[in-house]
């Protein structure tokens, strides 16, 4: 999870948000690079003195400043098209949730296991025990399994929601009417924090969302579901 001052992303815990992490980095370098290119040329515009001012033709100049921003583009657009279709890839879950949004909780529901269906509320600061976390911690924690692909279906009750979990690069939108579906494959056990990224109305900032990660022979091993 996100801890004060952190400037840069969270640890991905699953391979496309490893991709996400990736193309930010690129992306990073690109815009590195072209700053200080311009402001290279700002630094030589200003302190260079200009011999020649009678040039009215630069044929030459006027094609690299047209084929290189295109050029650039095209390194951008490459890598992010390649993680935006691997994105909506399913392929053959494991398990299926169904996500409902509610103003302001969750519904989860175990599709594969009888339709297991439970609320999952923000716990208040009265009920929080020593080492829960202010306005993240549920009362009702979603419990997965790792290194299984798992597909999220999510859809709303009431107004707009977003599904979104930033350590596995998930972000979903939950829209009344519609249901939106999303893969994700966890590498590593732990406890991982998201919350709604849709303005919902007044209690938009109260309705976390909680996942429980923990390995596959334990999950198959019986109810382990914290309700």
């Amino acid at each position: 999870m996100a801890h004060a001052a952190q400037v840069g992303l969270q640890d991905a815990t699953s391979p496309i948000m490893e991709e996400l992490i990736t193309f930010h980095d690129h992306a990073l370098m690109v815009i590195f690079l072209i700053c200080f290119l311009v402001l290279y040329a700002l630094f030589l515009t200003l302190t260079t003195k200009l011999t020649n001012t009678n040039i009215s033709d630069a044929q030459e100049m006027e094609t690299v400043w047209t084929i290189l921003p295109a050029i650039i583009l095209v390194l951008i657009a490459l890598p992010s098209l390649r993680i935006l279709y691997m994105t909506d890839e399913v392929n053959d879950p494991s398990l299926t949730i169904k996500s409902i949004g509610h103003q302001w909780y969750w519904t989860y529901e175990y599709t594969d296991y009888g339709g297991l269906i439970f609320n999952s509320y923000m716990l208040p600061p009265l009920f929080l025990e020593p080492g829960d976390l202010r306005l993240l911690d549920v009362d009702n924690r979603v419990v997965l399994p790792i290194e299984a692909p798992i597909r999220m279906m999510i859809t709303s009750q009431d107004v707009l929601h977003s599904w979104a979990v930033p350590t596995l690069g998930l972000k979903t939108d939950a829209i009344p009417g519609r249901l939106n579906q999303t893969t994700f494959t966890a590498t590593r056990p732990g406890v991982y924090y998201g919350q709604c990224s849709e303005i919902c109305g007044a209690n938009h900032s109260f309705m976390p969302i909680v996942l429980e990660l923990i390995p596959l022979k334990i999950f198959e091993m019986g109810p382990v579901f914290t309700l």
